[in-house]
């Protein structure tokens, strides 16, 4: 449960740091400010947070489907295992 607090927190703070990015971009404009570029930075820095923390949560299985009618690849046919293939 916590990681997808975490999730939820870094995808907030993306957004605010996008649309801080804009009213600087816009306040600043004509400006040497380098607002902007920081604000923008940090957001670059928290999407990478929130992909890595997306990629963790599907690697150890705390995230992801959990409806029964998703049980994951069926394995149909002569394809079940390479033994039953050979004569």
């Amino acid at each position: 449960m916590w990681l997808k607090i975490v999730i939820v927190v870094l995808f907030l703070g993306v957004l605010i740091s996008l649309s801080s990015a804009l009213v600087f971009l816009l306040n600043d404009m004509g400006s040497k400010s380098k607002r902007t570029l920081y604000a923008l930075g940090i957001r670059i820095t928290l999407a990478g947070l929130l992909l890595g923390c997306i990629f963790y949560g599907l690697k150890t299985g705390q995230l992801g489907s959990s409806a029964p009618w998703d049980s994951g690849p069926a394995i149909t046919g002569a394809a079940q295992s390479p033994q039953q293939l050979e004569p």
